[in-house]
This record gives structure tokens, sequence and C-alpha cells, in this order.
């Protein structure tokens, strides 16, 4: 899975990290069907003036949008209990969570530069990070 940062890096050529995230990019779509979930499509979506436009940078890049499990939807909201629990201050469940409970129920890696609360609430999650 792809997370929104790694795409934005590339998309908005980031002087500091469109190099490394177009070499994950690559390097992952050797090895791994690169996917994203409906989170991460909303997130790029700032970035777009049209679904037809983001559809398309997704597709030229080589990308699928995978829906949400309804298990994965469920271990989000627990891992926001925890979060919460644990003294987070956010009122509604962030995207982070959303983004590591499909990961973790469909059992595939997460290519991002955040690596933070994916260790925190999603540890048998892989990780490609910096």
């Amino acid at each position: 899975m792809v997370d929104t940062n790694v795409l934005v890096d590339v998309l908005e050529d980031d002087p500091d990290w469109a190099e490394w995230s177009l070499v994950q990019l690559r390097a992952q779509s050797q090895v791994h069907d690169l996917i994203i979930n409906p989170v991460i499509y909303a997130e790029l979506s700032l970035a777009f003036d049209s679904v037809q436009r983001l559809d398309r940078v997704i597709a030229s890049i080589g990308i699928s949008l995978h829906d949400l499990p309804r298990p994965a939807l469920f271990l989000a909201g627990r891992a926001f209990v925890k979060y919460r629990r644990a003294g987070g201050s956010k009122a509604n469940v962030l995207a982070d969570f959303f983004i590591g409970a499909h990961a973790a129920v469909i059992d595939c890696a997460i290519l991002t530069r955040d690596p933070r609360r994916y260790r925190n609430y999603f540890p048998t999650v892989a990780l490609v990070t910096p």
C-alpha cells in the first residue's frame, strides 16, 4: 500500500523526498502490486481539480484502488480507542488508522515516510521507510 506522502512527494516533485519516493515506487512495483484505499484517494484528491485527472495519474503510476474491508474498519476503530486511552487528542478517527488497519487485514506492507502511528498501532504491518 502506498501512503499519501510518498505519492505527494512524486507529484509535487518535493526537493527533499521526490527521488527517494520515486525509487521506492519503482522498486516496490517490481515485487508487489501498488495499491491505495479510499482514504488515500481522498487525501490525494486535494491536489487535483477532477476525478478524471486523479484517476489518470493513479493509472499511469500503476496503482489500483482497493475498498476498505469491514474488518479493517473495525480494527481502525479499535486502534483509535487505544490511541485515545494513551492520551491522543484527536477527536476523529485518523486517516493513518484506516490505512494501517487496511494493511494489517490484507497483510501487506505500507510504503511511507511517516511510520510513527503505523509502528505504534499496527506493529505487525511491514513498513518500507527511509
